[in-house]
């Protein structure tokens, strides 16, 4: 695949996609690369931890247009960077604070996954 240095979304695009796959899903992930090929390693953890609580979630590769994304998720949860998590529409956080909640026994009540 040759280096594409156009974004395949306009920020327009990619700010009406986040908002439908808040509201189209109850868990999302948006990463760098996607579940059978994370891009980068907090991308891998965040899947990772989820996985381990949650099958059913949706993930959003946001490489083929980082700025837009990075943009539209900034707007969405006044955090610029990526991985982002959201529950029931709600911005949980990144990797680390992931990681924090599972650590504490609370990752899986704030995914939403049944005890």
């Amino acid at each position: 695949m040759a280096f594409q240095p156009e974004s395949e979304l306009t920020a327009e695009e990619a700010a009406e996609r986040v908002e439908e796959v808040l509201a189209e899903h109850d868990v999302v992930l948006f990463m760098k690369g996607n579940r059978l090929m994370p891009q980068c390693g907090y991308s891998k953890r965040a899947l990772g931890l989820i996985s381990q609580h949650v099958d059913d979630f949706e993930t959003v590769d946001v490489l083929p247009a980082l700025p837009e994304y990075r943009a539209a998720l900034e707007a969405e949860s006044g955090w610029e960077t990526i991985p982002q998590t959201f529950v029931d529409g709600e911005f949980v956080g990144g990797s680390d604070v992931l990681a924090e909640l599972d650590e504490r026994g609370e990752l899986a009540e704030t995914l939403g996954a049944e005890a």
